[in-house]
């Protein structure tokens, strides 16, 4: 897979791992738990589909297959973390609203 291609893979797993971050956060407003909790489960799915592409690349650059690093790369970074902390705080505010 070409290197485009696998910053967008990062990049739309963290999106779509974010949105389902969101939408539980809706349903824990509204107070429907058990589609909250799936939606964070599909959430931590995606979270892991880009982390593991995150981790093949971190396992390139350590066997000395250099990356070249782009303003895609770093975008498709932010992205990531943007998302793995939206997903950590929603599950934060999740348990909040069950008290």
């Amino acid at each position: 897979m070409e290197t485009e291609q696998i910053v967008f893979s990062i990049i739309i797993h963290a999106g779509d791992a974010r949105s389902h971050a969101l939408e539980a956060l809706r349903y824990a407003r509204e107070h429907k738990f058990v589609e909250a909790e799936e939606s964070i489960a599909q959430a931590k799915t995606q979270l892991i589909a880009a982390h593991r592409i995150q981790t093949d690349l971190l396992q390139a650059e350590a066997r000395g297959e250099k990356q070249e690093v782009n303003l895609l790369l770093i975008h498709a970074q932010d992205h990531l973390m943007t998302a793995i902390l939206a997903k950590d705080l929603i599950e934060e505010m999740i348990l909040m609203f069950k008290k």
